[in-house]
């Protein structure tokens, strides 16, 4: 499955279905609107210097005030079924689901996403970061809690945007009714790289799901070649301090956390595809992918970057 691009004119679940007809609705009139002007501006133009302009006021002549009293009636008319039809979809969407099939905890962060997933039982509580899994047909409430900055939570093709504030915790919801990857955007300016902070949303069928939940909450193994326990120290020396690693010694908060690193599909809050590739050059050298990032240059040698590399791909 791969993943659509950020589109707002398609709908994939019954959150955005409420939104994406009103949307193109003002996207009709806003065209329209655009032409009838370029049009009045085109003849202002062209019009012949040696005729009178038509005076749109003049003392005892209605006839010409008509068209100004006809273009307000045009114009109130679109404004009137936006404004109703906007109360008619914000009505549909908000307020959180009453019994919802699963409960997250998204905290947004300069420049990634934390994703908590709730449950009655603690040891059915797994954190991991930049990919959301969901069951298809499902709806599933979300708490946004402010990690730094205000950002915004936005999935345009399942949900539309709400923002995460320092302080608070805010509500919504989305639901996806066909399976696939639908990509999701920081949609309030948070600094540097906020162009760069996007997510994904990947909607399984309830089966599919339930299996990537049951893997989740797995420790990652124990390194067995040499190689990658030489890895190991590596990351223990440079990056546990940030990063979370279940069932090792790296319990960082952060930054992102990394027990099943290898089963995503971007790495860099959506920024690169998840290759060794671009996880070496990401290591060894995030400011050059991401300028702004709070990870900082590693500056490992050959050797150290070929370990740590066998250490992360084993963390699946």
């Amino acid at each position: 499955m791969s993943a659509p691009p950020l589109g707002y004119l398609t709908s994939a679940g019954e959150r955005a279905a409420a939104i994406v007809p009103l949307t193109w609705f003002v996207l009709a009139v806003s065209v329209i609107v655009g032409m009838v002007v370029a049009v009045l501006l085109l003849a202002a133009i062209v019009h012949p210097r040696g005729r009178a302009l038509p005076t749109a006021i003049v003392a005892g002549d209605d006839h010409g005030l008509a068209w100004i009293k006809w273009g307000l009636v045009l114009s109130a008319l679109p404004l009137i079924v936006t404004l109703v039809w906007t109360m008619a979809a914000l009505g549909r969407v908000a307020g959180p689901p009453r019994s919802p099939a699963l409960v997250l905890d998204v905290t947004p962060r300069q420049y990634w996403w934390e994703v908590r997933y709730d449950a009655r039982d603690p040891a059915d509580r797994f954190v991991t970061a930049n990919e959301i899994h969901i069951a298809t047909g499902a709806r599933v409430l979300v708490r946004l809690h402010g990690g730094d900055v205000i950002h915004s939570f936005w999935v345009p093709q399942l949900s539309g945007k709400t923002d995460a504030i320092p302080g608070q915790t805010n509500l919504t919801w989305l639901a996806a009714d066909v399976p696939g990857r639908y990509r999701g955007q920081c949609a309030e300016f948070c600094g540097l790289e906020h162009a760069k902070m996007a997510f994904e949303v990947v909607a399984e069928p309830p089966a599919a799901f339930e299996r990537w939940r049951r893997a989740q909450l797995q420790t990652a193994p124990p390194p067995s070649s040499d190689a990658a326990q030489r890895g190991a120290r590596v990351f223990q020396s440079h990056c546990a301090s940030c990063h979370a690693v279940r069932g090792a010694r790296a319990a960082g908060s952060t930054a992102p956390d990394l027990t099943h690193l290898m089963s995503r599909r971007l790495i860099a809050a959506g920024t690169l595809p998840n290759t060794r590739g671009s996880l070496a050059g990401w290591v060894r050298a995030p400011q050059t992918s991401k300028p702004g990032a709070l990870m900082p240059d590693q500056q490992l040698t050959g050797q150290q970057l070929g370990d740590m590399l066998a250490y992360l791909v084993t963390l699946k």
